[in-house]
């Protein structure tokens, strides 16, 4: 009942989110989920909470997160990071966000997270690392961060297959083993004698064959943890995501992933996979998957066998770009595409001064004096800018923001290879 003009009254924010999500509900998906994993030596963790509440008690604004942690050289950042990199990112969130706002918040909040679980995980001295492929469902929206070969991929009800993580294999990506190498590393492949190489290009010392990851402090700290992050809104029609570690995708494409899966519920699809996956390499490494339906409300069934395949140009054509320009296309025709997935971000530079740049789209994200990675407090005129050292003269003004504190500062120097890092501090103890 309205109040009469005059009366005030107070309406909590609970409440109002209520209201307003009720008319949407029918909008939001159904999410189901399983997950399979055969393992070889222990190192592959699953992290799994859905129904999470963005506002405490509404049981409205709620959202999902699936994580896969592949470690290596034990199982050390793998437990760590999945006990602790949820919490790094949403601490590093503001608070009183609307839906809209939180969603356009996350991947700079998730490249903080990954960043403060390294350098907190390192501070431990121990030279396990771990890859990350990190997702985050909140409606129809998909935001995904991963550092490492672990991947998350996307097939929609129509069949359009969609790579929502960066392989960072040091085989795959030029610009990766330029970055490392203008930062003190070394790329080769492992020298057997008589100038014979074999394997995969590996970065030295400590032989690891990725250049991004979570840990491995004993390789350099040029082995970064910033994420490449893809944020996707998936069409009401929904789809299903399949995250599995390099012991799936080393063995079958995810073409072959999903259709060996075509019809089964998640459980018996994700053990599907695995054992897909194990039949024909063999058990050579932990091999884990996890799959995700995102189905429209009440339709529980598994997504059937999509009436016309895409191919690879078919598939990457399918990404329609958020923007905020106008068309002079009638919106009729909007809906004539058999199925859009909107790209709404998408961004993988390793250098946090360009991750953590106050262009991201949410107001007053970053506290004058608070830490923009590890949220600790800064005392006035402690904070240094994250564009400080740049050579950028564009960016050249040291008294904008965001800021990060002293720590955080060194770890971001000896990232971008500036300073000595852990890991040459260490490298004669690891061979």
């Amino acid at each position: 009942m309205l109040s009469k003009s005059g009366d005030h009254q107070t309406v909590p924010l609970s409440v109002l989110l209520k209201r307003e999500l009720a008319n949407e509900k029918i909008e939001r998906p159904e999410i189901t989920h399983g997950q399979a994993s055969q393992s070889k030596k222990g190192e592959d963790l699953t992290f799994i909470k859905t129904e999470c509440q963005r506002v405490l008690g509404d049981g409205v604004t709620t959202y999902s997160v699936f994580a896969l942690f592949d470690g290596h050289n034990g199982s050390a950042a793998a437990i760590y990071s999945k006990e602790n990199l949820l919490n790094n990112v949403l601490n590093a969130i503001p608070q009183d966000l609307n839906s809209e706002e939180w969603v356009a918040a996350l991947p700079r909040a998730l490249v903080a997270g990954f960043v403060k679980t390294d350098k907190d995980f390192q501070e431990r001295a121990r030279t396990s690392g771990t890859t990350v492929t990190f997702v985050m469902i909140e409606g129809w929206v998909l935001t995904v961060a991963s550092v490492g070969d672990s991947r998350g991929v996307l097939e929609s009800a129509e069949g359009a297959i969609y790579y929502l993580s960066a392989d960072h294999r040091l085989e795959c990506s030029e610009e990766e083993r330029e970055r490392i190498t203008a930062s003190g590393g070394e790329v080769g492949r492992l020298n057997t004698g008589g100038g014979t190489e074999i394997g995969p290009l590996r970065c030295w010392p400590g032989g690891l064959c990725l250049s991004r990851s979570i840990g491995d402090m004993d390789v350099g700290e040029y082995i970064v943890p910033v994420p490449h992050v893809k944020q996707v809104k998936l069409s009401s029609t929904g789809g299903r995501l399949i995250v599995s570690s390099d012991g799936v995708w080393d063995a079958i494409s995810a073409e072959t992933a999903f259709e060996c899966c075509r019809g089964m519920p998640p459980d018996a699809a994700a053990s599907q996979i695995v054992k897909e996956a194990v039949q024909v390499k063999g058990l050579r490494d932990d091999t884990t998957c996890i799959v995700v339906d995102i189905l429209p409300p009440e339709k529980h069934d598994p997504p059937k066998v999509p009436p016309k395949k895409q191919g690879k140009r078919g598939i990457k054509s399918m990404f329609r770009k958020k923007s905020s320009e106008s068309t002079s296309l009638p919106e009729k025709e909007e809906h004539v595409e058999i199925d859009t997935v909107e790209e709404m971000f998408e961004e993988g530079s390793a250098f946090l001064s360009e991750r953590l740049d106050s262009k991201y789209p949410v107001c007053n994200m970053f506290k004058l004096f608070v830490c923009a990675v590890c949220q600790a407090e800064i005392k006035p005129g402690e904070g240094i800018s994250i564009h400080s050292g740049t050579t950028d003269l564009k960016k050249l003004r040291p008294w904008d923001g965001p800021f990060l504190c002293t720590s955080c500062q060194v770890k971001k120097d000896a990232m971008e290879g500036k300073r000595a890092s852990r890991g040459s501090r260490y490298s004669s103890g690891s061979d």
